[in-house]
């Protein structure tokens, strides 16, 4: 009977062992491991991963930019985006267009009354961009927009604060881009979707 009792409790003397350890019986798998000195150590934690800001490498300027001729192709969109190194206005045409100018103004003028928009335009500085083509056709406006209305929502836009419509008249189209401050852009022809084109504006976050 003793002998009995004796192998018992170091049976059970053993397991607590074991369970102590990690080993078989152990009540948690990922149960900290003990120091040599009694202490516990700390798992490691995970290095978290960084991103550093883009190199842009932007060399644009913000000198006037003009190229082409008039075009006959009606505005139909005119829509906003999002860049890492820049924010984007694009003003898509229903066929070729061919000319635009874009330039640094204290005053952007409405086609036809001649009336300053940089008053009623969000921003530090002004854009004046004339597309030479024209926002109507035949049956009449292209664009739901009349002269001084607001189409763009700049929520969240690193440099972009307003697009202002300007009107158009005699084939030539007015806006009013209102941005943080005079910072470089860039004014590009793209051909598409489709049979469309596309002039877009680019304005850098910063220099």
């Amino acid at each position: 009977m003793r002998m009995s009792v004796g192998r018992t409790l170091m049976v059970a003397t053993l397991c607590m062992a074991l369970a102590a350890c990690g080993g078989p019986g152990a009540a948690h798998d990922n149960a900290p491991v003990a120091a040599g000195d009694g202490a516990v150590q700390a798992v490691p934690a995970l290095a978290v991963a960084t991103t550093a800001a883009p190199s842009c490498g932007i060399t644009w300027g913000s000198a006037d930019k003009t190229a082409g001729a008039l075009s006959t192709a009606p505005l139909i969109s005119v829509e906003t985006g999002r860049h890492d190194c820049w924010d984007r206005v694009v003003f898509e045409f229903n066929g070729t267009a061919r000319g635009y100018s874009v330039r640094y103004s204290a005053e952007v003028l409405t086609d036809g009354e001649g009336v300053d928009l940089v008053p009623y335009t969000a921003g530090g500085a002004h854009l004046w961009v004339t597309l030479m083509a024209p926002a109507y056709d035949a049956n009449g406006s292209t664009i739901d927009a009349r002269d001084g209305d607001h189409l763009a929502n700049v929520l969240r836009y690193d440099t972009l604060r307003d697009v202002v419509y300007g009107g158009s008249f005699e084939g030539y189209t007015t806006f009013d881009i209102g941005v943080r401050a005079r910072l470089p852009f860039r004014a590009t022809l793209l051909a598409g979707p489709g049979t469309h084109s596309r002039i877009v504006v680019d304005i850098a976050h910063r220099w």
